[in-house]
């Protein structure tokens, strides 16, 4: 199957009962989260979204200038809602705090969303979520990183655990080791080529079907590894 050129915004695709892979950056990749009260204030504006519109989150992670969700909606149309309001009530909550209203936007733009096959490449994506800060050196252990899900998996209360949803794959009983060995090229390679390159992340006929049914436009158009770089 050839993949079409992306003309303007990529169709975004927001059904219930799917998994997704969502993301954002800070505009120009500046600093958003250097405190922990930076990261404390965009934890309880997650649980506050959460509670108007329940989605279920599988992993997150929160990163100095971005973050990631790995999400399941319930009902069509609740990513957007979701994200609408906790990036919105972020950005405001944000320049309040650091006296910086009327500076300029916060996110370099909208979200990215990407659908996520509910296999290995759903466990892959948590792993590449979860990975992040180790793999940028901010800890040791992917699990001390504390502003993500995995940390509130191991470390959490009762309470804290409450905003993460089940899986709907089992978690491997070694996941905590598999989570700290480094992903290789080629799994890293295909995480990001979704993002670079607006195109679903599972199998190569899933993601036949998935732009078929969905009538997607992406910018992919070879199969394989992304060009160094990507």
């Amino acid at each position: 199957m050839r993949y079409g050129s992306c003309m303007g915004r990529a169709l975004r695709i927001d059904i219930s009962n799917e998994i997704y892979h969502v993301l954002n950056r800070a505009n120009a990749r500046m600093t958003i989260f250097e405190k922990d009260n930076d990261y404390q204030a965009f934890e309880t504006i997650i649980e506050e979204a959460k509670d108007h519109y329940p989605i279920k989150i599988f992993s997150y992670q929160i990163m100095p200038n971005h973050w990631h969700f790995c999400l399941c909606p319930q009902n069509d149309g609740d990513i957007t809602k979701f994200m609408q309001w906790l990036t919105l009530t972020h950005a405001q909550r944000w320049h309040v705090s650091h006296c910086s209203i009327g500076a300029g936007h916060l996110y370099q733009g909208r979200y990215k969303s990407f659908l996520v096959q509910k296999d290995n490449y759903l466990l892959q994506l948590c792993r590449y979520i979860e990975s992040n800060a180790l793999r940028t050196k901010l800890v040791q252990k992917a699990e001390d990183w504390r502003w993500s899900s995995l940390w509130r998996r191991e470390h959490g209360t009762d309470k804290q655990k409450e905003l993460l949803s089940p899986w709907p794959i089992a978690i491997p009983v070694d996941y905590l080791e598999q989570v700290n060995i480094p992903l290789t090229k080629k799994e890293l390679e295909y995480v990001r080529i979704s993002v670079v390159k607006n195109r679903p992340y599972g199998k190569d006929n899933w993601v036949d079907a998935i732009v078929k049914k969905f009538a997607l436009e992406i910018t992919i158009r070879y199969r394989g590894r992304p060009k160094k770089g990507s």
